[in-house]
């Protein structure tokens, strides 16, 4: 192809990370903030992205890079409908449910930005692996109540890179592998993936799974109950304490793990007992698939920024290890995971694939 370089862009609530990249190797990047001044304009995260835009178009411009150079662009993909994994074109589908959706969310920016840009070359425009990705086993979904069912929505990017990833150092392919990925971050997914498949992972935003810094996790139902219906907290309130201000924040009133580690070393005894505990729950969740794969298992891949906590890998790995190897991939490089998508379906490894709106709230 004449054009080689690839712009990945990472949309974040006051931020926009994004990456230039030759095959995979990284040769420009910045994260961009935006002050509150700037963005308060604008009466919903949709109505920022021309905003976003120029401040994105304006610093490649002043870095003296020619989007005439770019082979694709690839953003973070958005809140969609359950989809399966994989690399997407952008297309005006996608835009049209985006632009209305009423779920809010920074990455919903995603994939306007990357359409918008692209077209002005032109070139393609893809999404790779957003939170919405939904290969679950038909038997996961199922609950004790007809009216709740169980749905997928996790750290699907860097999920998938990790697992990958992981595969190379077994010298297997992914889909042939059975792994178990657990992404450690202010919000925690643990996924059994089979043969490229993630058949069963916890909904790391607002429903279950280990307790988190930002989650509150899985809670015992009727608890949750007594607690909602006490009239003490509005819905949104209690919706917060689910997701933004559970799990190590409602305990400890910081969201930063580098911080309950120093709070650990300094001999906190509550700040122990809650890391502890966070690690024993993500210990137990990561035992809960063993049976998910039969048994077999070919490695356990921690990741995400937890994943640079000695302390809180050892926790785990004590109680773990007899599963399986661990194999230990610190971080999330979420915009190389993006470049890779696309690449994947630049050198014909992959098909591009279409998404198209199955019905559902937008």
């Amino acid at each position: 192809m004449a054009n080689k370089y690839i712009l990945a862009i990472n949309p974040g609530s006051t931020s926009n990370k994004i990456a230039i990249f030759s095959g995979e190797k990284k040769i420009l990047g910045q994260n961009i903030s935006h002050a509150a001044e700037e963005l308060a304009p604008y009466q919903k995260i949709i109505d920022q992205h021309e905003f976003r835009e120029k401040v994105i178009l304006d610093f490649l411009a002043e870095n003296k890079f020619d989007v005439k150079q770019l082979a694709a662009v690839v953003g973070r993909g958005g809140l969609l409908t359950p989809m399966a994994s994989g690399t997407y074109l952008v297309n005006g589908e996608m835009i049209a449910f985006l632009k209305k959706n009423k779920m809010e969310h920074a990455s919903n920016l995603g994939a306007l930005l990357a359409g918008d840009i692209a077209q002005k070359i032109p070139v393609d425009a893809f999404i790779v692996d957003p939170v919405v990705v939904d290969e679950l086993a038909d038997v996961a979904r199922i609950t004790g109540l007809p009216e709740i069912r169980r749905i997928s929505i996790f750290h699907a990017l860097n999920q998938k890179a990790a697992a990958r990833e992981a595969a190379k150092k077994l010298g297997r392919l992914y889909e042939k592998c059975r792994l178990i990925v657990a992404h450690l971050g202010g919000g925690i997914s643990i996924g059994a993936h089979l043969d490229g498949k993630v058949i069963d992972v916890n909904n790391a935003l607002n429903g279950d799974g280990p307790f988190a810094p930002e989650r509150a996790g899985s809670l015992p139902s009727w608890s949750l109950i007594e607690l909602a219906t006490s009239g003490k907290y509005d819905l949104a309130t209690l919706k917060k304490m689910i997701t933004g201000k559970g799990g190590i924040v409602a305990h400890l009133h910081v969201n930063d793990m580098r911080k309950v580690e120093e709070m650990v070393k300094a001999g906190h005894k509550e700040a122990t007992q809650v890391f502890e505990a966070m690690a024993y729950n993500v210990a137990k969740e990561i035992g809960s698939l063993a049976p998910v794969l039969e048994g077999r298992i070919d490695a356990i891949v921690l990741t995400g920024g937890i994943a640079y906590d000695d302390h809180f890998i050892q926790l785990v790995r004590r109680r773990v290890e007899f599963l399986a190897k661990l194999i230990i991939l610190p971080g999330e490089d979420e915009m190389t995971a993006l470049a890779q998508g696309a690449l994947r379906v630049l050198s014909g490894e992959e098909a591009p694939k279409q998404w198209k709106y199955s019905g559902g709230n937008a």
